[in-house]
């Protein structure tokens, strides 16, 4: 008999995959997740900024990153700094980094759209490889026919309905970085 459940968990594992990439994409105001792919250099090596700072929001406008070896913090600020996708320009007192999250321009608002669109498409990519494998499965299975037709049915409502799930986060994110 064929179990669509692993299949069902991959294709959570890419709705996961996909939440975790619109919360790195910025909407206009401060939020933690905004530095999650800031890699820094330290001790020889480069690390997560989570692994060495703490991230935290002062107000809508502003992050506060507080290093856990106040060394860092000129290797913090440049690591910020030389993300160019972020666009952010960080200040540091010597104990914290303070990162003012600029207002986003109208221009900038509808390229953040479409960088966040290619990230739709890399997720309906995953779900589809998914159903692919799904498929072979049912083509190799040695199981009635009538069997493999309900099994490729179930997974192409199961793709559809993944798919519809994208859609509709990205259509909720969208909206989220268009308002002003």
């Amino acid at each position: 008999m064929f179990d669509s459940k692993e299949y069902r968990k991959a294709m959570e594992a890419v709705i996961e995959r996909f939440n975790g990439e619109m919360a790195k994409v910025r909407t206009g105001r401060a939020h933690p997740d905004m530095l999650a792919g800031v890699k820094v250099e330290t001790y020889g090596q480069y690390m997560p900024l989570n692994q060495v700072a703490n991230v935290t929001i002062a107000d809508a406008t502003m992050l506060l990153v507080t290093p856990f070896d106040p060394t860092t913090i000129a290797n913090i600020s440049s690591a910020i700094r030389a993300d160019q996708t972020l666009g952010l320009n960080p200040s540091d007192d010597g104990r914290v980094v303070r990162v003012p999250v600029p207002p986003l321009t109208e221009e900038r608002r509808k390229e953040i759209v479409k960088t966040a669109s290619s990230k739709v498409e890399e997720a309906k990519v995953g779900i589809r490889n998914v159903r692919e494998d799904a498929r072979k499965e049912l083509k190799t299975a040695e199981l009635p026919e009538d069997v493999k037709k309900r099994g490729e049915k179930e997974v192409d409502d199961m793709t559809k309905e993944f798919n519809d799930k994208i859609d509709s986060l990205f259509k909720e994110k969208e909206a989220e970085i268009l308002k002003i």
